[in-house]
């Protein structure tokens, strides 16, 4: 049985070129997300960032851009420094009316042959909930409700 892969949802309330802007633009990406050092939306790209674990561990996050569809999709693979495994996550951004539903699937978190809780399903979950419902989403609608 193939395992399930994690899927977030989220509705914003901004156009998605907005949204697309926020989740490919490595200056905006700071405000919401991680302080990336590079950062291009092109299959091959690839880009890394520092994360925090749960007890302040720190955790080097080593991407490659994988798909790219301007405005719409954004892929890339998802693994860590010295840590088996790899994992991929992917946005959708889907037109609403004035909203956005951005879809994140991160599939492959099984692969993390590791017993810290921070590689935990759950964690992964917790972490999304944080990044996509709270700093993404008010990061868009604070700055849309500012203009």
């Amino acid at each position: 049985m193939k395992p399930t892969p994690l899927i977030k949802e989220v509705i914003i309330h901004a156009p998605a070129a907005d949204v697309w802007k926020a989740i490919t633009d490595k200056d905006e990406m700071k405000r919401w997300y991680f302080d990336l050092e590079e950062f291009k939306p092109e299959p091959g790209f690839e880009f890394s960032f520092y994360g925090e674990g749960s007890k302040g561990e720190k955790y080097l996050h080593l991407c490659r851009i994988t798909e790219v569809i301007p405005g719409k999709k954004l892929s890339h693979s998802w693994r860590y420094e010295g840590i088996p495994g790899i994992s991929y996550l992917t946005f959708e951004l889907f037109n609403e009316g004035d909203n956005t539903r951005l879809v994140l699937t991160h599939d492959g978190l099984e692969t993390f042959a590791t017993d810290s809780p921070d590689f935990k399903t759950e964690s992964f979950s917790a972490g999304w909930n944080e990044i996509l419902n709270t700093n993404l989403k008010n990061y868009l609608e604070s700055k849309k409700n500012s203009n």
